[in-house]
């Protein structure tokens, strides 16, 4: 039998790897600046554990680094609990460094225009997660509720962490005003998108499926012209209205692509088919097989 993984044990190589440490670094890096030069001296929010320990910090005046850790302790362990030890100790080590950050790193209010405050506070607090998030940890313990409590309520995460964010925009807009309360929606919304932008990439993998009557000049076309891996399900085409019972045995093409191609890919594939049936899938992850070029050191 082959060796089996061990799931539970700490990846010490993966938490110790020289690129996963710099993003590490770099991530709550970012994150610091966009608290203490951004969102804290403007009241702004973020959402999840950010968000409530900014709002503890303005009503009690409770240091921040403190509230940061403490917060995120018991999501610390609900992660250990439902995903494993080695995301435990890497979100450990984030929290740590961006708690430490908060306490050593002084920076003054970097501008007073309440729009940038709330774009640029996203960004870099999105990005600086993101980097967290592809080191293999999180800075923010509120997206692991929303794992944890997914099965036993039957929303979705999205659901959930909207919920918990709702209910932190709520108190801000009682306690600092609608005003603050919105702009921290922004601030929120810029963060969101500028994290899934760092995890993802602009080159975010795609699935391109494909139904066509000229199925081996397409695949001649993904395969060796563009250097593309291709899957071929078989399938039927037909079942049209008017011609219900006209159906063919088909070829159902499907390639991983980034959103960068699916242009060129389009293009080709109408020079070929004009009549050719497609459509993408957005895919989370995509790993093995052929995705993109390699470069090898020499």
């Amino acid at each position: 039998m082959g060796k089996r993984y061990n799931t539970a044990a700490v990846e010490w190589k993966h938490i110790l790897n020289g690129r996963n440490l710099l993003q590490m670094i770099l991530g709550t890096g970012l994150a610091v600046v966009a608290m203490k030069g951004f969102m804290i001296p403007n009241r702004f929010l973020d959402g999840g554990v950010t968000g409530i320990s900014i709002l503890v910090h303005e009503i009690f005046h409770v240091n921040i680094s403190i509230l940061m850790a403490i917060i995120n302790l018991p999501f610390i362990y609900l992660g250990y609990k439902r995903i494993g030890k080695t995301f435990a100790v890497q979100t450990t080590i984030a929290v740590t460094l961006l708690s430490l950050g908060l306490v050593f790193v002084n920076i003054g209010p970097i501008t007073t225009d309440r729009l940038l405050i709330a774009i640029f506070g996203g960004i870099l607090m999105g990005a600086g997660g993101g980097l967290v998030i592809r080191a293999g940890g999180v800075l923010d313990g509120a997206e692991v509720i929303a794992v944890f409590t997914k099965r036993k309520t039957g929303f979705s995460n999205s659901e959930i962490i909207m919920a918990i964010n709702t209910i932190i925009f709520a108190v801000a807009a009682s306690k600092f005003g609608i005003e603050t309360a919105m702009y921290s929606i922004i601030t929120y919304f810029t963060a969101t998108r500028a994290t899934n932008y760092v995890v993802d990439g602009i080159e975010e993998f795609t699935a391109m499926n494909i139904i066509t009557s000229k199925e081996e000049e397409v695949k001649s076309l993904l395969v060796n012209d563009l250097g593309k891996g291709i899957t071929v399900y078989k399938g039927k085409r037909g079942y049209l209205p008017g011609s219900y019972d006209i159906k063919l045995d088909t070829e159902i093409i499907v390639t991983i692509v980034t959103r960068l191609e699916i242009k060129q890919i389009q293009d080709a594939l109408l020079t070929i088919d004009p009549n050719a049936f497609m459509y993408v899938q957005s895919i989370k992850e995509a790993s093995g097989g052929i995705l993109k070029p390699k470069a090898h050191a020499k």
